[in-house]
């Protein structure tokens, strides 16, 4: 497979050295808003997010490879945080997303584009999609079609994509919730069909980040030997096959022991990394709005954690870049002496042959 020069710098700037994406997320806005309100007692002020986000930012992008941050509460007061010797993902999507009796429609915020995200100097774009296939038909197809649009964009950019694709609740059902959190009832044969849904290359999307297809709180340990470690590895496995792109796991709000079991059934599975923000650091964010407590939380339990995942990255996730990217060999697209008049944008996921 053959890549275009600028999506292949951005997924090495996310991956470490090795290959491996461990990627850390600053960019929730929802539960921040949410917790910060509860605690203050008030509506969270930006500065108060704004905050939290910078020192998130100062305190764990040294052990990650990347960093995810939006653009609205977090990059602009943690920009000087953010070291130059990581990647840098920066949030497409609007956090307000529109509820329907069919489902949820994602959708974009007013002066936002992937255009800027790349005039900025971002290594990848992030867009998350509330997505079940069960949903109304016209909910499917605004869902599609915005990906479509998004994967156009970051083709025409030559920046990468990155979909992070989340089944939710139907509004009216039990448990439902506008929390950015698991839904702890979803079946997994929703999540890979959300996934098979967005496999094919057209949607133009680079790097796929994925719930686990089972919840995470019900997940045995994964180094275990038993039926019910065999099943749950069964659907990873189902997870991993459907793609052949890079993909790595999300954390949603898991715990952080449960985080580890989603990395050691993805892991074996296939996947290639992380992307995590809560498992990381909610443990700490208990001691806002004492910073200086919350800073040495982050220094201790956060970093530690981080260290431990790290290791298990090393040891069980497959670097992206070695084989079985679309079945094929990765190649720098239009290489040779006539690079300068052949490098245009390709059509959106397509590879040269």
């Amino acid at each position: 497979m053959s890549i275009s020069a600028g999506k292949l710098r951005g997924l090495k700037r996310l991956a470490d050295p090795s290959g491996r994406f461990k990627m850390v997320a600053v960019d929730q806005r929802p539960p921040l808003l949410k917790a910060i309100g509860e605690r203050m007692g008030r509506p969270a002020a930006y500065e108060e997010v704004a905050g939290v986000k910078a020192l998130l930012t100062r305190r764990l992008s040294a052990d990650g490879s990347a960093l995810l941050i939006d653009p609205d509460y977090g990059f602009t007061t943690a920009e000087p945080d953010i070291r130059p010797d990581r990647g840098l993902l920066i949030t497409l999507e609007d956090f307000r997303f529109e509820e329907t009796p069919g489902g949820r429609k994602t959708r974009l915020p007013k002066d936002w584009s992937v255009a800027k995200i790349k005039r900025m100097g971002a290594d990848g774009v992030k867009l998350l999609l509330w997505y079940r296939p069960d949903a109304a038909a016209d909910v499917l197809a605004h869902q599609q079609q915005l990906v479509r649009d998004v994967g156009d964009a970051c083709a025409e950019q030559d920046i990468a994509l990155l979909l992070e694709l989340l089944v939710y609740p139907f509004a009216g059902q039990a448990g439902h919730t506008t929390d950015y959190i698991e839904d702890r009832t979803k079946r997994p044969d929703l999540v890979l069909q959300s996934v098979r849904d967005f496999a094919s290359p057209d949607f133009g999307v680079d790097i796929y980040k994925l719930e686990s297809p089972l919840p995470a709180g019900s997940l045995p340990d994964p180094a275990a030997d038993g039926p019910d470690t065999r099943e749950a590895q069964a659907w990873f496995d189902r997870l991993g096959a459907l793609i052949d792109k890079p993909w790595v796991m999300l954390s949603a709000g898991a715990g952080m022991e449960e985080f580890r079991r989603v990395l050691g059934f993805a892991y074996r599975a296939g996947a290639n990394g992380y992307l995590a923000g809560r498992a990381i650091w909610w443990k700490a964010f208990g001691a806002f709005p004492d910073l200086a407590a919350m800073d040495q939380a982050l220094a201790t339990d956060g970093r530690r954690y981080m260290v431990e995942i790290n290791a298990l990255t090393d040891q069980l996730a497959k670097p992206w870049d070695q084989g079985g990217l679309e079945g094929g060999k990765l190649a720098l697209a239009e290489a040779g002496i006539d690079f300068p008049g052949r490098y245009s944008a390709p059509l959106p996921g397509r590879s040269t042959p």
